[in-house]
């Protein structure tokens, strides 16, 4: 029976949803260019008082999808200031992601699915096994950032759909 390893459960999926996700900012951005909306309105918008604004979702994906590869791979987790303006900036924020992803090989991810490691959640030293990390707590905020990224421009106007979001899979 073949069994999906742990590099094959992060980074290509991680590259996949971030890829989507500048997909969606090129539609936002197209959208802004036509004049249909503002990009500040897009970039602080948000979908209730308490939550994060567009800027941060796009933020917060990138960061989780870099921590989690770094953390698995034994490596120093990349850091970026939270200082994006525009969409433009946004779409740098996912390649530098992206690109960082893709540099680290397969065999520095494999084999941690029972590797303990230990990161602040809210503040409160949490260990994790690799693998419940990775699918547990990782991936999920990945997506749940990305999905509100998705759902602020749906309900702005950006023409998205299902198949931007999932992407070619």
């Amino acid at each position: 029976m073949p069994r999906i390893s742990m590099y094959q459960a992060s980074v290509p999926r991680l590259v996949n949803v971030l890829t989507n996700l500048s997909g969606l900012l090129d539609k936002a951005q197209a959208f802004v260019e036509a004049g249909h909306a503002s990009e500040r309105a897009l970039m602080d918008d948000r979908l209730i008082a308490d939550m994060y604004p567009f800027s941060k979702q796009v933020q917060i994906a990138c960061d989780k999808a870099r921590s989690v590869v770094a953390r698995l791979a034994g490596l120093d987790v990349p850091r970026y200031e939270d200082n994006e303006q525009t969409l433009a900036e946004l779409q740098q924020r996912i390649a530098r992601s992206i690109a960082f992803l893709r540099s680290v090989p397969a065999e520095r991810i494999d084999g941690t699915d029972e590797r303990p490691i230990t990161l602040p959640v809210t503040g409160t030293p949490t260990t994790y096994q690799g693998l419940q990390l990775l699918l547990g707590h990782s991936m999920p905020n990945v997506y749940f950032h990305t999905v509100t990224a998705y759902n602020l421009l749906r309900r702005s106007g950006v023409p998205v759909g299902k198949r931007d979001f999932l992407g070619e899979p």
